[in-house]
């Protein structure tokens, strides 16, 4: 009786898991996975796109980015912070990556933006 029941349940478990309900494409899973670990790596503290905190991210701020224009801080060339420019200073992106580390233990996802 007991392996009835439970062959049973694990037929019920494989119908629901391989029919669905049909509310969602493979796509919109797929977005709605990458949203959440995208926010779970790190709490939201960090931009996964710029590889430096959300908090001084001046190319997802425009009001960020005007401050650091007043201050003098911004390349020019690359139209970001010269104190965040990985591009014309490769080693700042390591100064980043360390504070990345420290708070998770782990390295910080690539930037994904040049």
């Amino acid at each position: 009786m007991m392996k009835s029941l439970m062959l049973f349940g694990a037929l019920v478990v494989i119908c629901i898991t391989t029919t669905g309900c049909g509310k969602y494409s493979a796509n919109d899973v797929q977005s709605d996975t990458e949203k959440v670990s995208t926010e779970s790596k790190s709490d939201g503290w960090w931009c996964n796109e710029h590889g430096v905190p959300e908090e001084i991210c001046a190319q997802c701020s425009e009001k960020l980015a005007k401050e650091y224009k007043a201050k003098g801080d911004w390349c020019q060339k690359h139209d970001r912070p010269e104190s965040q420019c990985f591009l014309c200073h490769p080693e700042l992106e390591a100064k980043f990556a360390a504070v990345y580390e420290a708070k998770y233990g782990k390295k910080p996802p690539k930037p994904s933006a040049d």
